[in-house]
C-alpha cells in the first residue's frame, strides 16, 4: 500500500487523485462536524460549495433540512448551525439531512471527485477509517483540506496519526511527505502544544472557540467510516 499526503485543497489534482483512495481531513472542523452529525443519527451530510446552493438546496424542505457552516470561522446568516461539531447534537440532526457549506472542508471534498473512494477522516474517527483502509488494501491518500488553500498544521497531524496507526498492522510505502507527518505525530504525542502555532488555530482561540478545538483534538470518539459518494455523505460502516 503506499500512502501520499496532498497539503490543500489548493494542491488537488484529477489525474493525481484517479483510481485511489482518499481521505479527506479538515481536522478543524468540518470533518469533525461531519463524523459527529453521522455519529449522532443524520442521514446524511450533502456539502456544497457556496451558501446560495445551500440555502437554495434547503427550500426544497426547511423542516427536514438542517443548514451548517461557516465563512471566516462564523456562522452563516440564517442558518441552523455554525461549524462548530458541538452543535450537532443528536436532538438536533437525528433522522435529517444536514447541508453543510465551509471555507475549507466542503471544497476539498468536491474537488476530490475523481478519486475511487472519498472517505472523511478526523482525529474523532481515526481508527475506524484505518480499519477501512487496512481492509481495502490499495493506495491512499490522504487529502489536507488546509486553510484558504495553504499548508496547516492541523490536519498534517491529524493524517500523521493515522498513518501511525495504518502502519501499525500493514505494509505500507510512504512517501516523504506521509513519513514526515508520521514523524510529526510521533514526536508531539502533546497535540495542542504542536497546532498552537498553526494559523487556523489562532483564528478559532481569537474567536473564543477552545470547546470546538478540545473536542476534535479527542481521538477515536466514534467508530463511523463516512463516505462521499454521490453528492453526498453516508456512514459507509
Amino acid at each position: 500500500m503506499k500512502v501520499d499526503i496532498i497539503i490543500s485543497a489548493d494542491h488537488i489534482k484529477d489525474e493525481y487523485l484517479s483510481n485511489k483512495v482518499v481521505v479527506v481531513i479538515d481536522m478543524l472542523r468540518a470533518t469533525s462536524v461531519i463524523t459527529t452529525a453521522l455519529a449522532n443519527g443524520a442521514n446524511r451530510v450533502i456539502p456544497l460549495l457556496t451558501v446560495e446552493e445551500a440555502l437554495e438546496l434547503a427550500k426544497q424542505n426547511r423542516k427536514y433540512y438542517i443548514l451548517g457552516g461557516e465563512r471566516k470561522a462564523v456562522k452563516i446568516e440564517d442558518f441552523d448551525l455554525s461549524n462548530s461539531p458541538l452543535d450537532y447534537s443528536s436532538e438536533l440532526v437525528s433522522g435529517k439531512d444536514v447541508i453543510l457549506t465551509t471555507t475549507n472542508g466542503t471544497r476539498a471534498i468536491n474537488a476530490c471527485h475523481k478519486a475511487k473512494r472519498i472517505f472523511i477522516g478526523s482525529m474523532l474517527n481515526g481508527k475506524a477509517i484505518v480499519e477501512k483502509l487496512q481492509d481495502l488494501n490499495e493506495d491512499v491518500v490522504f487529502v489536507n483540506a488546509g486553510t484558504v488553500g495553504q499548508f496547516s498544521m492541523d490536519d498534517f497531524i491529524c493524517a500523521g496519526y493515522m498513518i501511525n496507526c495504518l502502519m501499525e498492522h500493514s505494509k505500507v510505502q510512504l512517501s516523504d511527505i506521509a513519513f514526515t507527518a508520521k514523524y510529526i505525530y510521533e514526536n508531539n504525542s502533546n497535540i495542542i502544544d504542536y497546532i498552537k502555532n498553526a494559523s487556523h488555530f489562532n483564528i478559532l482561540k481569537s474567536l473564543n472557540l477552545h470547546d470546538d478545538i478540545d473536542y476534535c483534538m479527542q481521538k477515536d470518539v466514534f467508530y463511523i467510516v463516512p463516505e462521499y459518494r454521490n453528492g453526498e455523505i453516508v456512514n459507509a460502516v
